[in-house]
């Protein structure tokens, strides 16, 4: 089964020229139904912003997915690209099964959990798909980064899950370690509770310093830094 190779030095390295803060905060995407995509994204249960019109046949819609900092748009006289023709647009979720449930329970089609397993783009479905063929089910490592699903809007724009559940190094200041949601926030003290109790099995006795111990543990999880034992 292939790997995720990624050059972790070159993660850490802060760019020497950076000057301002670059938030990407809008990504457009081409439909050719306006009210069918409004209607779907709704569906999503994601945030509708606004749904703005003018005279001259210019609308323009902008949903924000649940814990999302960007967001997306789409309308008439927006773009010209081709209806259906965004593809690879990543959703980064910290469990790959509830987000699933989550849509089906919608009625909203999502595929199979899948994982890489292969050298070579995938196959002409999802083109879109980083580094690998699709391989059934979730990455038999859970590793994070490695499992997806995927779903599309009436007009085909493909959409991923990806489940992260430890950013790699540099992804996020130690210092500065948040969640985009409560639910985020719930897996990750579950993870903490898991490991935690491991500590105590290793250590052979009750941590009263727990709350410290699952800090240290969230904190180095969110920074891609070595877990505490």
């Amino acid at each position: 089964m292939a790997t995720l190779e990624i050059d972790r030095d070159a993660a850490v390295k802060p760019s020497a020229s950076r000057g301002v803060d670059l938030k990407l905060e809008v990504v457009v995407i081409p439909v050719s139904d306006v009210d069918r995509a409004k209607t779907f994204y709704a569906r999503l249960g994601w945030r509708l912003d606004a749904d703005f019109a003018s005279g001259d046949g210019w609308r323009v819609i902008q949903f924000t997915p649940p814990g999302s900092a960007c967001s997306v748009i789409f309308g008439s006289n927006v773009t010209a690209a081709a209806p259906g023709s965004a593809r690879g647009l990543y959703l980064i979720v910290s469990d790959l099964e509830a987000a699933r449930k989550d849509l089906l329970g919608r009625g909203i089609a999502v595929s199979e959990p899948f994982h890489g397993g292969g050298d070579v783009h995938a196959g002409p479905d999802e083109p879109y798909l980083f580094g690998s063929v699709r391989a059934g089910g979730a990455d038999p490592k859970r590793g994070s980064y490695s499992s997806f699903a995927s779903f599309s809007d009436p007009d085909g724009n493909g959409w991923l899950f990806q489940e992260v559940t430890t950013r790699l190094p540099g992804r996020i200041e130690a210092d500065a370690t948040t969640f985009a949601s409560q639910t985020d926030l719930a897996a990750a003290l579950r993870r903490a509770s898991v490991a935690h109790g491991e500590h105590e099995k290793r250590t052979g006795g009750h941590d009263e310093n727990w709350a410290d111990w699952y800090a240290d543990y969230i904190v180095r999880e969110q920074a891609g830094q070595t877990l505490p034992l």
